[in-house]
Parts: structure tokens; sequence; C-alpha cells
């Protein structure tokens, strides 16, 4: 499963719901299959060969994966693993306590999976074991402001190295009121998750961001981004992290098909994009200017894509 890079590629496929290792040529293995309804958030730990990630829930979707206007989502969603092989497939977080888990971070090293809960309003983060569930970041209450897209946080990334968390709250569809926040990675003394002292907004009336990135190297957030086509929707972004927020934002590639996942491969110089219409698109992130993807791969609706440096 190793990339000409020495690593492998893991995307998920929504439909039907599995999760497929992907050659650099466009060939692929289904390693995982039969997975629960709808999968959205993956990370990959490579070196124990254990597969994690978000099951949203359901009742809630619709076909391009926005809730149903109206509708109260039963908030059964999960997080959960198995090996490289598929077995020993594990519920990690049960159903009536991830919420609806959208993207997903691991932090191997202080042992945490962290996660979005999209129609529970909430940024939280486990044991990588499942244990010790906690609440990081809300921005509404549920279900009484659940219809509030602009309240539905969806994509996460951790900047360890600064102590941040980053998230994006993608709003409604096609509406221009996504927003990218960040906050420190423990809930600062005191404070309470839905009154954070040190929560910023570092960027608003984005198209509808999605998914999050970091190159640690170089200090640059990325992120895919839904949304009309003709105000800077289906792309890859990037802007440079400074003490302040957030600079120098730039369109790098466009033409996506209703994008979500981004994964980087930071040694290789790459980054990897995932849409709903089933492609798995690649870029050079040391270019300077506008580019285009080259596609790896056209499968299923796609979601979460990890890049596992092995």
């Amino acid at each position: 499963m190793a990339t000409e890079n020495g690593g492998s590629l893991y995307v998920l496929q929504a439909r039907p719901p599995a999760i497929i290792a992907l050659w650099p040529d466009g060939s692929h293995e289904v390693v995982v299959a039969n997975l629960t309804r709808t999968p959205d958030g993956i990370k990959v730990d490579a070196e124990n060969q254990v597969i994690y990630w978000t099951n949203m829930g359901t009742g809630i979707h619709l076909i391009d994966g926005d809730p149903i206007p109206g509708a109260i989502p039963p908030n059964d969603g999960t997080i959960e693993s198995a090996k490289f092989d598929g077995s020993e497939h594990r519920v990690l977080v049960p159903s009536g306590v991830a919420g609806t888990p959208k993207e997903l971070a691991l932090d191997k090293e202080g042992g945490f999976l962290y996660w979005c809960d999209r129609e529970g309003m909430r940024v939280m983060r486990a044991r990588m074991d499942g244990t010790e569930v906690t609440e990081l970041v809300r921005t509404g209450n549920f279900p009484a402001d659940t219809g509030d897209a602009t309240r539905h946080c969806v994509g996460i990334a951790l900047d360890k190295p600064n102590g941040h968390i980053y998230w994006t709250q993608k709003g409604a569809p096609d509406a221009g009121e996504g927003r990218i926040f960040r906050a420190s990675i423990d809930l600062p003394a005191g404070a309470k998750s839905d009154a954070r002292p040190d929560l910023e907004c570092l960027l608003n009336h984005l198209p509808e961001p999605i998914d999050l990135d970091i190159d640690h190297r170089d200090g640059i957030l990325y992120w895919t981004d839904r949304g009309d086509d003709t105000h800077d929707g289906n792309t890859l972004n990037r802007a440079k992290i400074t003490a302040s927020g957030l600079v120098e934002r730039e369109v790098l590639a466009r033409d996506l098909k209703e994008g979500i996942g981004v994964s980087l491969d930071r040694r290789g110089r790459r980054a990897f994009v995932t849409d709903l219409g089933g492609n798995v698109r690649e870029l050079d992130i040391d270019t300077k200017h506008e580019s285009h993807f080259t596609t790896v791969a056209h499968l299923g609706a796609l979601t979460g894509i990890d890049y596992a440096d092995i």
C-alpha cells in the first residue's frame, strides 16, 4: 500500500461505506467493508497499523451530505477503529456520546482523538481507547440551535507546537457563511466550553470550509471548501499561520466536485484531496501560484482521506 514516496493513502467511501487503501497509479483495495451508515473523518496510525474513523449516524443526511432542513438528528454517531486488515473492529466512542462526528484529528503522542460534532455544535476529544470524552468547545445548545448551520463544527486540525486547535464552521450551503476558528488545545482553567476567552475567529465569509491540515514546516494551514464555484468554492486553499491569525490566504486549485477531505504528504510536499464526486486529487504544495489538480483515482462518493507516511 505504499506510494512512490513511501507512504499510503486511505480514503473513506460513503456509498457503499468502506475504507479503501489507494496506490498512486489509481489501483486500490477495500480494507474494511460494510461500515455503518456514513463514515466521514479518518486518521491512520501506521506504526501500529490501526485506522480510526468517524460515523455520522442515521437519518439526517441528503445525497450531497448536508442535513435535511428542520430535522432533529438522533446524535447517534460513533468513533470506531480497526486494524489494517479489517480485524479487531471496535466502537470506541458509542452512540449517544460522539454526536454527529465529522472530521478527525489524531494526537498519537498525547494519546487523544479529536473531532467536530456537527449537529451537536461541539469540538470534542477522547483518549484513543474512547475513554475520557471531553467537550472543548460548544457553539450552541442541542437541539434548540441545531438548525443554525453557522454553528456547525466540521473540520479540525491540531497545531501542537503552538498549542492550538483549529476548526471550521461551514454555514449553510452556498451561503458564504463559512468561518475558521482557533483556540488553545486545552480548555483554560476555570473556563467553560461555551464561553472560552481564548476563542478566535480567523477568517469569515468563506464559501463552505470543510477539512483542515497543517504544514508545520512552513506554518501553513490548508483547507478544502465546498460552496459556490463562482465565489472560490470547491477549492483547495491555504493561509499563513501567525500569532495574530491567518494571513496571505490564497486559492491553490479549483474544480472539486463538492470538496471534502484534505491530507498532506509533508515530506513529499503534496496535498491529497477527496470530493463527493468520487475523485482523489493530488497537488504540489510548493507551487507559488494557482495550479491544477492531478486525478489519482475515481471511486464512489468520498469523504475523509489520510496520508500515512510509512
